[in-house]
């Protein structure tokens, strides 16, 4: 049966071709790297590609229960998203400081910081998968939602609240800005060969 076109629909559709071209991305650009170049970081401090696929499979998994909630009609809008005075504010600054074309650094969570573990070669294989998970569940939700009035509480922060729309874009640009930066560790001088 083909959903109706709403707004909904179109920002889940908009959001869910660019994740899926992203992990389609990554398993071109990345898939063949060997283990040492997939944990091999530039610096001390920065993170190696898989780590890079890792935080975002760890961040992103986050949104998926609140995402199913919506789907299945037991979401309850807690008194912080249905008062904040900041949603549109947060979401606005969120999209833009994730932006891959913003060359600022920005802080991670703790909780969201990728595993420093042993790599076992699948952390890109993992995020393909995670992205068809999370589109999935993006395209569950009802067509009927208004992406501007529903609201979500950020993953990283229980203070930090945007709306649905806003989320979708902080997805697809975490997701952009993250790739970018696992190609600029395969760029970088040392790389094992």
């Amino acid at each position: 049966m083909e959903r109706p076109d709403t707004e909904m629909t179109r920002r889940v559709e908009e959001a869910a071709s660019a994740l899926l071209r992203i992990a389609d991305d990554a398993r071109e650009r990345f898939g063949g790297l060997t283990l040492e170049q997939l944990a091999w970081r530039p610096a001390p401090g920065s993170w190696s590609v898989a780590q890079c696929f890792d935080h975002l499979v760890r961040s992103h998994s986050d949104y998926l229960p609140r995402f199913r909630a919506l789907a299945d009609g037991t979401a309850r809008p807690t008194l912080w998203e249905r008062a904040s005075p900041f949603s549109g504010l947060f979401g606005r600054v969120l999209v833009r400081s994730l932006s891959p074309e913003n060359p600022r650094k920005t802080r991670t969570a703790r909780r969201m910081e990728p595993a420093a573990g042993e790599v076992d070669g699948r952390e890109v294989e993992r995020f393909a998968e995670h992205q068809r998970e999370l589109v999935a569940s993006l395209r569950a939700l009802p067509a009927d939602l208004d992406p501007r009035r529903v609201v979500v509480t950020s993953p990283f922060s229980p203070l930090v609240t945007y709306s649905l729309a806003d989320c979708l874009q902080v997805i697809v640009a975490h997701c952009g800005r993250r790739f970018r930066q696992a190609e600029r560790v395969t760029a970088a001088p040392g790389i094992p060969r």
